[in-house]
């Protein structure tokens, strides 16, 4: 049993969040920590001057409003929104709160992720704790 689990959250409709949910009530501990990681994308600077100014705060109230929804279905989880590049934050942020277990959702790859590698794939290679990733 685990005591503090880490799930990324991506909302990609091919990366389904039952399952890691599933996974994660079956292997928690009594009063473990959960916690649902959701990271937004830079947005290129090219791009930034085409979107209304407060779409992006929009968003991410959206989106936490999403994370704390999925959060209620577990028992002491907490949904967390931060902003960068997938892989390397979900690796930065589970160096800096120490989970030992990261419940991953994944996909078949594609051929872009056979050349670039996904960040499933990136986070299992490089996680210094237990990784669990659900197709």
């Amino acid at each position: 049993m685990y005591h503090n689990i880490l799930v990324p959250v991506s909302f990609d409709p091919e990366r389904d969040v039952t399952g890691p949910l599933k996974v994660a009530r079956l292997l928690s501990a009594p009063g473990a920590r959960v916690t649902l990681l959701h990271v937004i994308e830079q947005v290129p600077a090219y791009a930034i001057s085409y979107i209304p100014a407060d779409f992006m705060e929009d968003t991410r109230q959206a989106l936490q409003a999403e994370l704390d929804g999925l959060a209620k279905t577990l028992p002491d989880a907490e949904g967390v929104l931060v902003e960068g590049h997938s892989g390397r934050t979900i690796l930065d942020y589970a160096e800096q709160n120490q989970p030992d277990l990261i419940i991953l959702a994944s996909h078949r790859p594609a051929m872009q992720d056979l050349i670039w590698g996904s960040t499933s794939g990136h986070v299992v290679r490089h996680a210094a704790c237990a990784v669990h990733v659900v197709r």
